[in-house]
């Protein structure tokens, strides 16, 4: 977990094709990290899929409900959940064979992560994405 190799292998070739990322808990409030953090992301070229059942669209894209309401296979699964709700999103990845989880800053559920790293899934944990592409 949170390998500089397996960070640079997420965030991808900035001269490859886009790279797309989920966020489970996108929130419309651009005060709200899950809400600029994501914006900035798009401003870089990713493409975002917002994943909240409350909202309709955010940042220009449509929202959907579940992992599984997704049109394609994310590159990511961004999670601006609290802890309690990682297992659940591991065990939606797991099922639909997702391949990368990134579990923002301050949010951190061991146990979950390790489900996921024995499932295939590579992972970062307690890291911001947005802090991790500036460090690039």
């Amino acid at each position: 977990m949170n390998e500089p190799e397996v960070i640079r292998a997420m965030l991808g070739n900035p001269s490859a094709a886009p790279v797309s990322i989920a966020v489970v808990g996108l929130s419309a409030n651009p005060g709200k990290p899950s809400h600029y953090v994501p914006a900035y992301m798009q401003q870089q070229g990713y493409r975002i899929l917002p994943v909240n059942p409350t909202i309709e669209t955010a940042l220009g894209e449509k929202a959907y409900a579940t992992l599984a309401d997704l049109p394609l296979k994310p590159d990511i699964v961004n999670v601006f959940r609290l802890p309690q709700y990682i297992p659940a999103i591991v065990d939606e990845m797991l099922q639909l064979g997702f391949e990368n989880l990134w579990v923002q800053l301050g949010i951190v559920n061991p146990e979950a992560a390790a489900r996921a790293e024995a499932g295939g899934i590579r992972v970062v944990m307690d890291r911001c994405i947005m802090v991790e592409h500036r460090r690039r």
